[in-house]
């Protein structure tokens, strides 16, 4: 069924499309697909390097630049100036609550004062702690959230509210509570993101006017 046909059916009060229910098997699906997906997966690449290998620390304002500028473009994150947001992740002093998996760190990171007004990067935010530690941070976006919020709908795997998505301890705890709830704890954080993300941006696409 196509998006179009999803969208009369709900305009018309017909539920009956649905969404591919999780399983080993959707998910080894859309990881294969995602491996196949030549700029996804040479971004990430890069983005592993730069992370990894090349400025695993933010202990020097112009590598914390290069990260966030980096990450800016790839994920066409809207932030229109990166050296205050780059000051501020400094300011935090981030290393080892990186390496903790601090889930308070998010929060920390998400709020920017830029001249008096305050910026929310919530999405960036998960998106610059996940790449320093995957295992223990799934990033949040809009397509993540569609698909959660559908199959909170449908199979009530978990109960919370629409708000605990930008609360970002709540948002993975929902995450972790969705992968056992589904029986997929054989696979990863990155690969649970990286199998939520195309799900959603396949079943429940940005609608641009």
């Amino acid at each position: 069924m196509t998006y179009n046909q999803m969208l009369l059916d709900k305009n018309s009060g017909n539920t009956s499309y649905s969404v591919p229910n999780p399983s080993i098997l959707e998910v080894k699906k859309y990881l294969k697909s995602w491996d196949e997906l030549e700029n996804y997966k040479l971004q990430e690449d890069a983005l592993d390097k730069l992370f990894f290998e090349l400025i695993p620390n933010n202990k020097d304002i112009s590598d914390i630049l290069l990260k966030v500028a980096t990450l800016n473009d790839f994920y066409s994150t809207n932030i229109f100036s990166v050296h205050p947001l780059a000051k501020h992740i400094l300011s935090l002093d981030i290393d080892e609550r990186l390496r903790q998996g601090d889930a308070t760190l998010v929060k920390e990171i998400q709020k920017v004062n830029y001249g008096g007004v305050t910026k929310n990067f919530y999405s960036f935010s998960t998106k610059y702690c996940s790449h320093h530690n995957p295992i223990e941070y799934p990033i949040y976006d809009s397509y993540v959230e569609k698909v959660l919020k559908y199959f909170r709908k449908k199979d009530k795997f978990a109960v919370f509210r629409n708000a605990d998505l930008k609360d970002y301890q709540q948002f993975k705890k929902i995450l972790l509570t969705f992968r056992t709830y589904y029986g997929l704890e054989e696979f990863s954080i990155k690969e649970i993101d990286q199998y939520l993300w195309q799900l959603g941006k396949e079943y429940f696409p940005k609608k641009y006017k």
